[in-house]
């Protein structure tokens, strides 16, 4: 199902300026923030020195000194609302719910550091991390697939669940997918994703909105638990046991 959501909508459900889970999903890891409090405490000094130099522009200084000062907490801002801006610029947008086609966990490298061994010999040391493959499709034949770092909550995930989405067009008619958001899973009350690009509330609100009267009453669904023998041969993955 495929359903067309209005201009106003769209820009609802992914606001100009970073949410409040956006902001803490781009806050990033301790690395992240040292960084940037490195960042926010060199470019003051910097402009501190620069100021002997160019008296006349002491107050233009002082100002990018502030600004800079507070790097760290306005940079995870402006990152998330960059972010949110690349989604804004395609012009339709549509609610779309398909079903579960296949889950299963791989191991990912996400990262590369080069270290020295006990002789002293330059290497390659490889950051892996388990990573849940979600792939979802729909009547039409449409498909896609999402890929994110494994949680523990994605091991109800089942074949056959409902699977609803935002998809993203420069046509009118959403005859090309440019790009998909985040997905729900309603059945779980769950969802997968890296980067939270949707107001979560507004769309489970237009998920129930457009969910059918018997879909309301019923039970949550339970389809075919997922296995290596029954999932696609397509690469090596990881038991469900590993979850």
């Amino acid at each position: 199902m495929l359903i067309p959501l209005t201009r106003e909508k769209f820009e609802q459900l992914i606001p100009l300026i970073a949410t409040g889970s956006q902001y803490k999903y781009s806050w990033g890891k301790p690395r992240d923030v040292v960084l940037r409090l490195l960042i926010s405490a060199g470019i003051p000094l910097l402009l501190y020195l620069l100021h002997f130099a160019l008296p006349d522009f002491e107050g233009l200084i002082s100002v990018l000194g502030i600004i800079a000062g507070l790097y760290v907490l306005w940079e995870p801002i402006l990152r998330s609302s960059l972010k949110n801006a690349e989604c804004r610029r395609y012009k339709y947008s549509g609610f779309w719910r398909g079903e579960v086609l296949d889950a299963y966990v791989s191991d990912e490298v996400v990262g590369k550091q080069l270290t020295t061994n006990k002789r002293g010999e330059l290497m390659v040391v490889e950051d892996r991390q388990k990573q849940l493959n979600l792939e979802v499709g729909d009547e039409t034949g449409f498909s896609t697939g999402l890929q994110v770092p494994l949680r523990r909550e994605y091991k109800g995930i089942r074949r056959g669940q409902i699977a609803e989405m935002m998809v993203m067009s420069n046509r009118p008619d959403l005859s090309r997918i440019s790009k998909v958001s985040d997905i729900f899973i309603p059945d779980l009350d769950l969802w997968v994703s890296d980067y939270p690009y949707l107001r979560r509330d507004e769309f489970a609100d237009i998920s129930r909105e457009l969910q059918p009267a018997p879909e309301r009453e019923r039970e949550p669904r339970r389809g075919k638990r997922f296995s290596q023998d029954a999932a696609p041969k397509r690469r090596p993955r990881t038991t469900q046991e590993d979850w």
